[in-house]
């Protein structure tokens, strides 16, 4: 490997020795113009070298035949026994989502009438609060929880702060992107005091992915299933998924071509035995391939929750399925789209706190960033209808309402076509329809399969559920070039 091999951008790891600050994290978008700071912050810079590092480390590897000079491609499946029980670290945290998977038995369902999420779920959550710090204690390896600390804020009350919060709102009963970010925000907290030990070619990265992060996604599915949690900031049918979106990165990330070094990354194609895209649409497919990988995981939980045709409730995924150009295509969408529809949207990231790991101070490598059309038209602080609620400094071990995020007092909630007219409009703004980026027509729901015409996206393919003779589904002659990854630019 010579020296101008690209190298993944790594999660810095702090110093211990030399201490560090700790602060409770806070609320600190308040309007879009907070979201534009935030897309040239320091925080949004180490969330997506986090994602990158992931992404990177679930990609395929090349593995060499020494016997006949051959090469052989390691898939990382979720059923993969040597991926999660390779470090401690993943041991224990797996333990611990299984202790709070197992407190839901002590705050079972409330049987009465309700109209949207089970109150029971607030029982979940206060009992979760209140066993957090214990909890820690048990399962988090002990040089991070005695990292020194140069403030009077511990290392433990900044972790627990992104812990509590990416279970879901216990006020408005609901979950969605904004809990998953979270979440991947103390994995990311973990990462920098140190708590995975230095391994080779992204072990500990497929660690955090596969014996982690998908634990934790069992764990909430269950949480949604359990006590009917609303999604967080839906898009409705236009939106990738209800709940989760991380699950359809990595997912694709483990179907791509494999590689041999970061500098290998390949903008198209796919894994030699990975399923067709458009096998989203069977359910037999699905059902077959959920237990190996996660974008097939989430979309069996979507089976599991929704009824009717696929390509009805989930239009998005019915519209990537379509893509020809294979997983690594649908990857990269997929991080782009990631950007796009979580990380710069108003209401999927103004609950999210910034503390000492996480910071809102602007990056200073960082591109001037220009505000989107998104943002634009976000509320502005000087036409809130009262003052600027003052970020919480409770600590939320203490507080349940500390992380529950804010609301104006007295406003309104309502349907984002309720705009006075006789009947539904295309709504405006931050939660108009949006597309996959890779995709360069604009989705529209398709006719009933009565119809005899096909989705408007699916050209050279047949009705929803069948597939031309080469095995896709959609037409990509229009697709914008493909992109590859910033660090694969050779020098």
């Amino acid at each position: 490997m010579t020296n101008n091999t690209p190298k993944v951008p790594t999660l810095e790891q702090l110093d211990k020795d030399a201490g560090h600050a700790f602060a409770l994290p806070t609320k600190r978008i308040h309007d879009g113009d907070d979201v534009t700071a935030f897309l040239s912050s320091r925080a949004y810079a180490d969330i997506m070298t986090f994602i990158f590092q992931l992404n990177t480390a679930m990609l395929p590897r090349k593995l060499p035949n020494k016997e006949d000079g051959t090469e052989t491609a390691r898939e990382w499946k979720l059923s993969d026994p040597d991926i999660p029980h390779h470090l401690p670290i993943i041991r224990n945290l797996a333990n611990l989502l299984s202790a709070l998977t197992s407190i839901i038995d002590e705050a079972p369902p409330d049987p009465g009438p309700r109209r949207f999420g089970n109150v029971s779920f607030r029982t979940w959550y206060d009992i979760v609060r209140d066993r957090l710090s214990g909890l820690l204690d048990q399962y988090l390896p002990q040089r991070v929880l005695d990292f020194r600390s140069t403030s009077d804020v511990s290392p433990k009350t900044e972790l627990s702060a992104y812990l509590i919060g990416s279970f879901g709102s216990s006020q408005r009963l609901d979950y969605g992107t904004g809990h998953e970010l979270s979440f991947l925000a103390f994995l990311g907290c973990l990462w920098k005091l140190g708590a995975f030990p230095a391994s080779r070619d992204g072990e500990q990265e497929r660690g955090i992915v596969l014996g982690v992060l998908e634990p934790y996604l069992v764990l909430v599915r269950r949480l949604i299933s359990t006590y009917t949690l609303e999604p967080a900031g839906s898009h409705g049918v236009w939106g990738l998924d209800d709940h989760s979106f991380l699950p359809y990165v990595f997912g694709s990330a483990q179907f791509s071509p494999a590689i041999v070094s970061p500098e290998d990354v390949k903008a198209e194609g796919s894994l030699g035995d990975a399923p067709h895209p458009g096998d989203v649409a069977k359910a037999s497919a699905v059902e077959r391939e959920r237990t190996r990988n996660m974008y097939f995981s989430a979309i069996g939980f979507i089976y599991d929750v929704k009824k009717g045709p696929f390509w009805e409730h989930s239009n998005i995924l019915y519209d990537v399925s379509g893509v020809k150009a294979g997983w690594a295509k649908i990857n990269k969408g997929m991080i782009k789209m990631y950007n796009a529809e979580v990380l710069s949207k108003f209401p999927v990231v103004q609950h999210f706190p910034f503390g000492s790991l996480f910071v809102f101070e602007p990056d200073p490598n960082a591109k001037a960033i220009q505000a989107s059309v998104h943002t634009s038209s976000q509320p502005k602080a000087a036409s809130m209808p009262t003052a600027r609620p003052q970020p919480s400094l409770r600590d939320p071990l203490a507080d349940p309402s500390a992380m529950s995020g804010t609301r104006v007092p007295g406003a309104v909630t309502r349907a984002p076509w309720a705009t006075g007219s006789a009947g539904p409009a295309i709504p405006s703004g931050p939660n108009q329809p949006t597309k996959a980026p890779w995709s360069s027509r604009t989705p529209a729901p398709p006719p009933p399969p009565a119809g005899g015409t096909t989705a408007p996206w699916a050209r050279g393919g047949g009705p929803p559920g069948t597939e031309s003779s080469n095995g896709a589904r959609g037409d990509m002659r229009n697709a914008p070039p493909s992109t590859r990854a910033p660090w694969a630019d050779k020098r």
